[in-house]
């Protein structure tokens, strides 16, 4: 029947579903046979668990950039000018001469040499204040670039779960770390509590890094958030 003549088959979309219609012309027999195929999709669609990670390694990106970014600022206006150096020269030397004297120095120390480490705590104390005072303006600089990246990083990270984390915060702290998510799940965390926990962390490690911490020395001896508060009261 019909040899050597063909049929011509022409392919046509059908529909937005993904099937598709073939129609096969054949001029011998005078008809148009239709053959009808399906195409198969398969769509991968991120789980909320891959967009939180996603979202964690991103901020903590963040956080190490905004931090190069604030030590950067920070040595334009203040580690590369003389009057810095110099103090913290100045600290770092009065630091491990008093932290020395403390080693050395008995309860049974006469009055004389009491005074004599208490005068030389207060101008320890001095020059920290300076040195303190130096670094002022470079707090203002990256305390405005700061807020300027934060509004546009909570308008992108707005009510979105970025993190769990492995412990519920306590009461007056839930109010950062849930900070315009939805629902009761305080083992949520919001952009805002991540990011300030990463910048914390990863700034200092950057500092020692680069050199720019202060010695042991001086932070025992600063007291405070950086050590234990100094050891006066030991000699009054």
């Amino acid at each position: 029947m019909g040899g050597g003549h063909s049929c011509r088959n022409q392919w046509g979309a059908r529909g937005g579903g993904g099937v598709f219609m073939q129609v096969q012309e054949c001029p011998h027999a005078g008809t148009l046979q239709l053959h009808s195929t399906a195409s198969l999709r398969i769509v991968i669609r991120p789980t909320k668990m891959t967009t939180m990670f996603a979202d964690t390694i991103l901020i903590v990106f963040i956080s190490v950039c905004t931090a190069l970014l604030a030590e950067g600022i920070t040595w334009v206006l203040v580690y590369r000018t003389a009057k810095y150096k110099s103090l913290k020269a100045e600290v770092e030397k009065q630091s491990k001469k008093l932290e020395k004297k403390k080693e050395t120095i008995t309860e049974s120390a006469g009055r004389q040499q009491k005074k004599k480490i208490e005068r030389q705590e207060e101008k320890l104390k001095n020059n920290n204040r300076d040195l303190s005072m130096v670094r002022m303006k470079s707090m203002f600089a990256i305390g405005f670039c700061f807020t300027a990246l934060m509004g546009m990083f909570n308008s992108i990270f707005d009510g979105r779960v970025v993190a769990k984390l492995p412990f519920v915060p306590l009461s007056y702290i839930q109010g950062l770390s849930h900070r315009n998510l939805l629902g009761e799940d305080f083992t949520d965390c919001s952009f805002i509590f991540l990011y300030i926990l990463c910048t914390m962390s990863i700034r200092q490690n950057i500092q020692k890094m680069l050199g720019l911490a202060p010695s042991r020395a001086a932070t025992k001896q600063a007291g405070g958030f950086l050590g234990p508060p100094p050891q006066a009261a030991k000699f009054s």
